[in-house]
């Protein structure tokens, strides 16, 4: 995940713009009707995910509004002119969706929107998925509250499970909810450095022009190469040196912090095949686990002192587990093969878009395997 330099843990690491993002996948009415019809017993799970939506909603207002008043910081209105200057740019330039989303602005007053749980087993990269009405299912629970999550994080490391919880700077409605407003700009994510802030932007419009059920890699690899190729294209029209130079920065530390990761998942799945192989000895297992997981942190030192000491990475290291690397694979690994399909395209956003709807017709398993035939295996960015 990387998150940038003034934020809590560089989450860019995992989708690029600071985000794991999680989805609201129903609308109020949606999530209401399910509880009535079902007699759901996780309703407490329910219920915060409408509330902290609609309390975000309740807060956010059109950006002109923020542009003429007055007790506004001009630091705050330029980057709300900047954001209006991507959001068009999404538009004309990417052939995203031209609706509501992102032309209002909430301050939360709080760091991230949401806080994601995820969880793996101990031999496993493979993550715990939940499934909801509408949406499928997906491998990550988002809580509008820490406390909650933290909650949930520790129920599961109680059955035996590894768990990560991470915040997250924002999150699609999947353009369900734009008729009420459409998803807002939050403080979460406004001050971030120019590219990383269009990469957020065009990631999460990305889930408005595709979502696929049941398929976390497939939607949050397609958004992410979006917000990439997107975010490049903005900062070669429009960013100034500095925003450049800035970019090239965070953008190299991210991809070798990503091959790093990368390596060590493939190390791990190696290990993690042997737990197949009845009475296999998990004690030994155990141990090559650990010092692989070892060997990461000391390779991740390293990185570090090259990178003059850069330490935004430093909480998600240290607590990386099966669940966090099984959660930042989502984000990455089909990219290559999304960017192929681009090219392919001629990088025709439009040819694109609609070349990657066909693959999604496919059942995800030959989805799947039609993507990664286009890249060399295990290419990285």
């Amino acid at each position: 995940m990387t998150l940038l330099p003034n934020a809590q843990a560089d989450l860019t690491f995992f989708c690029g713009a600071r985000r794991a993002c999680w989805h609201v996948l129903t609308g109020a009415a949606a999530v209401v009707l399910t509880l009535l019809m079902t007699a759901c017993t996780d309703t407490r799970y329910y219920l915060q995910s409408v509330g902290g939506h609609l309390q975000m909603m309740q807060e956010a207002r059109p950006i002109e509004q923020w542009l003429v008043d007055e007790s506004v910081a001009p630091a705050l209105k330029q980057r709300l002119a900047l954001a209006q200057r991507m959001r068009s740019f999404a538009v004309t330039e990417l052939k995203l969706p031209d609706n509501a989303s992102y032309h209002r602005y909430a301050d939360l007053q709080r760091r991230s929107v949401v806080w994601n749980v995820v969880a793996a087993g101990e031999f496993s990269l493979t993550l715990k998925t939940w499934c909801v009405p509408v949406a499928g299912c997906v491998s990550y629970r988002g809580y509008f509250s820490e406390a909650q999550a933290r909650e949930q994080a520790l129920a599961l490391a109680a059955t035996g499970l590894e768990v990560s919880v991470y915040g997250v700077p924002a999150y699609s409605t999947l353009g369900w909810l734009n008729w009420a407003g459409g998803d807002p700009l939050l403080n979460t994510f406004i001050n971030y450095p120019e590219g990383e802030l269009a990469r957020m932007i065009f990631h999460e419009l990305a889930h408005q022009v595709l979502y696929v059920k049941d398929d976390t890699l497939f939607n949050e690899s397609f958004a992410t190469a979006v917000e990439r190729l997107g975010g490049e294209r903005w900062l070669q029209l429009h960013g100034s040196p500095t925003a450049k130079n800035e970019y090239a920065a965070l953008d190299g530390r991210r991809r070798q912090l990503r091959a790093l990761a990368l390596a060590t998942r493939l190390r791990l799945a190696q290990i993690y095949k042997q737990t197949e192989v009845q009475n296999s000895d998990k004690a030994s297992l155990r141990k090559l686990k650990n010092q692989t997981l070892q060997d990461f942190r000391d390779d991740y030192a390293r990185l570090k002192k090259s990178w003059g000491g850069y330490a935004a990475y430093d909480p998600w290291v240290a607590g990386v587990n099966n669940a966090a690397l099984g959660a930042q694979a989502a984000y990455d690994e089909l990219v290559p093969a999304f960017e192929a399909v681009f090219e392919r395209a001629d990088r025709d956003w439009p040819r694109f878009y609609a070349d990657v709807k066909r693959l999604a017709q496919l059942p995800r398993v030959a989805r799947t395997q039609a993507l990664q035939q286009m890249v060399v295996p295990h290419a990285t960015r």
